[in-house]
């Protein structure tokens, strides 16, 4: 059931004419503002050849255009174009609602319950890949979920 649920998102996401990962790029812009292409990259797993290609293609279609970062001309960061925020701007509430469409059947408490489990799951994902050693910290000693795991 779960990938009946990931599948329709991903569909809806297609049915725009992006990719999963063009979206999630988009997204993070249009949410978190212009970023520099590597932590782009980081946030989302994405090899640097891959994220200059996807950035590129964004680009040409006028969605992102690279910024230079005062102080730093090795690096560039991206940002929604007008068009681009625009484009979001129709899609992401037609997104948000095929969502929402998809989670009217469980209760305020369930999508609660859903949120608080996906967090913690997400959490101990990051814990692994940092390198935690399984109580919370990381081998360097420090506190890995800054105060974050278990909140909804």
């Amino acid at each position: 059931m779960v990938s009946e649920f990931y599948g329709s998102l991903e569909s809806d996401i297609r049915g725009y004419g992006l990719s999963l990962e063009t979206f999630r790029i988009l997204e993070f812009l249009y949410s978190k503002g212009p970023h520099p292409v590597q932590k782009i990259s980081e946030t989302f797993a994405i090899p640097s050849g891959s994220i200059t290609y996807v950035v590129d293609k964004l680009e040409k279609q006028g969605y992102v255009e690279r910024q230079p970062i005062p102080g730093d001309r090795r690096k560039t960061n991206v940002a929604l174009t007008g068009e681009g925020r625009s484009y979001f701007d129709t899609i992401f509430p037609k997104h948000v609602a095929t969502i929402t469409d998809h989670l009217s059947d469980a209760t305020d408490e369930e999508k609660r319950e859903l949120i608080r489990v996906l967090k913690k799951i997400g959490y101990g994902i990051q814990q692994r890949r940092s390198g935690a050693t399984g109580d919370g910290t990381a081998s360097n000693g420090s506190n890995l979920d800054n105060g974050q795991q278990g909140r909804t």
